[in-house]
């Protein structure tokens, strides 16, 4: 049964740790989306490279609401998705690992519902914990299990992109309370949260913000970082899969039972 699948953020792009795989080409409302699916220690698992086989999307022309429909669609309850994120804080070191569990939004032209009026109506969804406790501390028991430490808890700041904030932004959303920044996060997570699925990010720190940084940020740096960190994000992630259980009827997660919500489509 398919029940988890991964997003490969920037430099996650290949399941190369998924046995039997297979491609599905998923038609949903939004468009279409392509998922490949596989197991991995006898368990169905579901992935989504975000950008493209070859990171040839970029953050604000992603089609966020193909890709979780697409993966509700094929039965999908819980989602991890990692996520290549700068640091507003000395704190939180390149080469660190980052559980969020809040957001701020800061994009400006993406599609952030399934609910626009008409027949689906309108939804003001919950968002007061929009990161799964639940699938996070799976995640923590699996970098546990390896050694490996992880921060979490943190406040993810998204941006529009693609392009790198200014020293002046980097500042103002470190006094809002930001602890990362990046550029997908939003409305991933508000997406798969109006669909009742369990959602956790995992952000692998690449790079210091601008201001913070010594010098000139660039793309070719968070790759390298990422590539000096993709043995850690794969084994943590595919690691939590066995901690992960099954949610149903009164022991449903409470991210699923926002279903629970008149209006909401289930």
């Amino acid at each position: 049964m398919l029940t988890t699948a991964i997003i490969g953020g920037t430099g996650v792009y290949d399941p190369g740790l998924l046995d039997n795989t297979q491609e599905i080409v998923q038609k949903t409302p939004y468009g279409t989306a392509t998922v490949i699916t596989g197991t991995y220690e006898g368990r169905e698992v579901a992935f989504i490279p975000r950008h493209g086989g070859r990171h040839s999307i970029p953050p604000h022309l992603i089609n966020y609401r193909a890709n979780i429909m697409a993966l509700h669609m094929l039965g999908v309850q819980n989602i991890m998705a990692t996520a290549a994120v700068g640091s507003l804080h000395f704190d939180f070191k390149p080469g660190g690992y980052v559980l969020a569990d809040q957001f701020l939004d800061f994009t400006r032209t993406r599609q952030g519902t399934f609910y626009e009026g008409g027949e689906k109506g309108v939804v003001h969804c919950d968002m007061t914990v929009p990161y799964c406790p639940r699938l996070r501390q799976a995640l923590v028991r699996s970098g546990c299990d390896q050694g490996i430490k992880m921060q979490n808890g943190g406040v993810y700041v998204c941006t529009e992109g693609p392009r790198f904030e200014t020293a002046a932004e980097i500042a103002m959303f470190k006094q809002l309370g930001g602890h990362l920044i990046g550029m997908t996060s939003v409305p991933e997570v508000c997406l798969a949260r109006e669909l009742g699925m369990c959602y956790a990010n995992i952000s692998i720190v690449t790079n210091f913000a601008a201001g913070i940084a010594p010098g000139v940020l660039t793309h070719s740096e968070v790759l390298d970082m990422m590539q000096q960190n993709i043995k850690g994000v794969k084994d943590i992630l595919m690691g939590s899969i066995k901690y992960i259980p099954d949610y149903e009827g009164e022991n449903s997660c409470d991210c699923r039972k926002i279903l629970n919500e008149p209006g909401v489509m289930k």
